[in-house]
């Protein structure tokens, strides 16, 4: 199983549409799939039909079995429509689990355990995160194998990328070996201004270099960009269909160039084993 976090703890930078279509060219190779949603506003489930405030099991539904010590019941995971892509949907109730559950021994390792099981049939994992540090996004960064932050190409969105940076160099305190990542420049429009000056900005790093994204950061910014797509934003009402997903747009056309060049890395020489494969990493207490 390969575990992907999409993280930024910046709102409305395409984390959701990466993750989607990261998922859909995973499936369309044949693997199957897990799409979990990690943020109390549902933007992923919403995507597949799912009302996150109509929920009686979803994702806050592992935390609950964790802390009680009880079975992870099998419908907590639900088919999205398309083969070999399965959603672990959110629900509102996942906004309280930092006050209810935070606290707790073990509450930063509870998805890292749930995917060696019985999560564990998959062969790929794809998360979607809330845009903050929390309960949540810790256990998305334990049971990641590598970390993408997509990056909106506008100014304001830089604040967000250095506040991610120095949340993966804390992480990273207690990984060994160090989370992965690839910083990923989305909604870029060439039109602008602005759009073109950020993404200079991002692929030179010039105007961050004495930040943490210069300070032992293990990962790289793309070469590459998303650009603005509609046909991306359409793909929603759909169901989230695969023959949609990847249907050729200028968008589906680029996160297919980015899920085959972080495959490529993937198959270089492999690191030792991740966090997710041993609880001695001082991760598994998370207090805000």
């Amino acid at each position: 199983m390969i575990v992907w976090t999409v993280a930024n703890q910046k709102g409305g930078v395409g984390k959701t549409t990466t993750a989607v279509m990261l998922a859909a060219w995973a499936v369309s190779r044949g693997e199957r799939v897990l799409l979990v949603d990690f943020d109390p506003h549902g933007s992923l489930s919403a995507y597949f039909g799912v009302d996150p405030e109509e929920l009686s099991v979803s994702a806050y539904t592992l935390f609950q079995a964790a802390a009680n010590g009880s079975t992870l019941p099998p419908e907590v995971v639900r088919p999205t429509g398309t083969t070999g892509l399965s959603l672990l949907p959110a629900s509102i109730a996942l906004a309280t689990l930092d006050r209810q559950l935070s606290s707790r021994e073990g509450m930063g390792l509870v998805l890292a355990r749930a995917l060696a099981d019985p999560l564990r049939s998959y062969d790929r994992v794809l998360i979607d995160c809330p845009p903050m540090l929390g309960v949540l996004m810790i256990n998305a960064l334990a049971a990641a194998d590598y970390l993408i932050v997509p990056v909106q190409t506008e100014p304001l969105a830089l604040h967000g990328l250095e506040r991610m940076v120095r949340t993966l160099q804390l992480v990273n305190r207690t990984r060994r070996p160090p989370l992965s990542c690839v910083i990923v420049p989305t909604l870029y429009d060439r039109r602008t201004r602005a759009s073109r000056e950020t993404l200079g900005i991002l692929q030179s790093k010039t105007p961050i270099s004495a930040s943490a994204l210069q300070q032992g950061l293990p990962g790289r910014v793309w070469e590459g960009m998303i650009p603005v797509d509609t046909q991306l934003r359409e793909v929603g009402r759909s169901g989230g269909l695969l023959n949609q997903m990847i249907r050729p747009s200028p968008g589906a056309l680029a996160y297919r160039e980015l899920f085959e060049m972080i495959e490529r890395e993937r198959h270089l020489p492999a690191p030792a084993p991740s966090l997710r494969k041993t609880e001695e990493t001082g991760v598994g207490r998370w207090t805000p």
